[in-house]
């Protein structure tokens, strides 16, 4: 078999043992590509769904025009496919990517980025993540190692391996994304939603395991920043490296504008939610670009101020005015970053195939960059979020302690599924899904260090926190903490 980035392969498709009907079965008239069969999988998904109540930046506001995570994964398939188009019309990209299928390939693989690149955070947005993380640190001393924190050490083959503990303790939503559409998703053959190789192969951002990240500044590799999958897919990749002939460290070309795409998603539209909220005004906005050295020549920052000077001599009124020129700031903005990224990636087209390339296609891009500082001073930093932050770190603080102990408190430490030794125990085991405790299971019979006892127990662990939204997860605390610590 020749190896091909663009692999339309699917995992039950190529088993000897579970051969299954051909892709055309799903589309006899052949009007969708296995690519955009891909993207539908992930449209239709429960966790897809799940984005709409999860935090972007922003908690859960009364201002519909506020964004959540659904929204912003929305937006970034839209902007993935605009630079797509934009890059592979490019003379230079046509010549290092021939005879490739723009609207069959192309477009439904970055769609399909787009949509799932949030796809595994948990809730309360990247504070989530930290307080997970803050969790296993917290507990560094016997959470991999021993039955409790008083408790007997674990026998050898029951201990998570020390180059597996950074899973954990730098937990990230990128490798528990892959994890989630590879592995948890229900399916015939345990397949999750069973995505061609190529679409699996594009959404890893990060083409490195946890242990192998490399976050060095003055040797920079931008698929290599953070961990792009846990052990228990090592599977996974291992058949998407197969079928791609991509290696460790070896990003997939259209991973690069799926980059970009979030970056832009960050930038612009943060700002575009400052705006719409009344936190700062296009003005104020307009005054900080064109005060920027770096960018105040920029074409858009002049379109957008010869804008406003059309709005400011209307008679509109003032809130109206103010919306307007909200649009504007945003289109202008978005179109020039989605040049500067298509010509970025046109221009490094050839490193890009090679796999020689390191950097983003919006690094050290001055308007990203002033429209991130823009959001990080007026948003992350305003008391709204910070509230959200704080009690959604409590909420998954308590959580977890709660779900760990009903895990953990059974009677047969080798039957996950055995009598639990108290009542609240029961209560909240009886809460964690079916299939994640399945995926527990199954993955025992398998080789290597992502079998041990205590690396499932933990998968199972973030798996449950992870798939919660933020009203879910809010709700469920406070259902937990109102019952009393007693025994059965």
């Amino acid at each position: 078999m020749t190896a091909n980035i663009w692999s339309k392969n699917r995992r039950v498709s190529m088993s000897r043992e579970v051969r299954q009907s051909p892709a055309s079965d799903f589309d006899p008239a052949g009007i969708r590509s296995v690519f955009q069969q891909d993207y539908d999988r992930l449209l239709f998904s429960t966790p897809v769904r799940r984005l709409a109540d999860k935090t972007q930046v922003w908690p859960m506001d009364e201002n519909d025009g506020v964004r959540t995570r659904l929204t912003h994964s929305h937006e970034v398939a839209n902007l993935a496919r605009s630079i797509g188009t934009r890059s592979f019309l490019d003379e230079k990209v046509k010549i290092a990517f021939p005879d490739i299928d723009l609207a069959g390939t192309i477009q439904p693989i970055l769609s399909s980025v787009g949509l799932a690149h949030d796809i595994g955070n948990p809730p309360f947005g990247h504070q989530g993540e930290k307080a997970i993380s803050d969790w296993f640190k917290e507990r560094n001393k016997w959470i991999f190692t021993h039955y409790s924190e008083d408790g007997d050490e674990l026998d050898e083959s029951d201990k998570v391996q020390n180059h597996l503990k950074e899973e954990f303790t730098s937990f990230d939503g990128n490798p528990q994304g892959l994890r989630l559409i590879s592995t948890l998703q229900t399916h015939q053959y345990k397949m999750g939603l069973d995505l061609t190789a190529a679409t699996l192969a594009a959404t890893l951002k990060y083409a490195v395991h946890v242990s192998n990240r490399n976050s060095s500044k003055e040797n920079k590799n931008a698929a290599a920043e953070k961990g792009g999958y846990f052990e228990s897919e090592r599977e996974i990749v291992d058949w998407i490296r197969l079928e791609t002939g991509l290696a460790e460290g070896q990003r997939h070309p259209i991973a690069w504008i799926g980059e970009a795409c979030d970056d832009i998603a960050y930038s612009v539209l943060d700002v575009d939610d400052l705006l719409k909220k009344g936190i700062v005004s296009p003005d104020e906005v307009m005054s900080i670009l064109t005060n920027n050295k770096d960018i105040n020549e920029y074409d858009c920052i002049e379109k957008i101020l010869n804008k406003f000077d059309e709005i400011n001599q209307s008679d509109r009124r003032a809130e109206i005015k103010s919306d307007i020129k909200i649009q504007y700031i945003r289109a202008y903005n978005i179109d020039r970053l989605i040049r500067d990224a298509s010509e970025t990636f046109a221009q490094n087209v050839q490193s890009i195939k090679g796999m020689k390339h390191k950097r983003g296609l919006m690094d050290d891009n001055p308007l990203c960059e002033a429209l991130k500082k823009i959001a990080r001073s007026y948003g992350f930093s305003h008391r709204s979020v910070l509230r959200t932050e704080a009690v959604g770190a409590a909420t998954i603080d308590g959580l977890m302690s709660a779900i760990w102990e009903a895990i953990s408190h059974r009677e047969k430490k080798e039957d996950l599924r055995s009598r639990r030794k108290t009542a609240k125990a029961s209560y909240v085991f009886s809460l964690v899904s079916p299939n994640y405790i399945e995926a527990a299971e199954d993955a025992a019979s398998k080789d290597g260090a992502g079998s041990s006892l205590r690396y499932r127990e933990l998968r199972l662990l973030t798996d449950m926190i992870s798939g919660m939204t933020d009203t879910y997860a809010t709700k469920l605390w406070q259902d937990i903490a109102s019952i009393p610590d007693v025994g059965s």
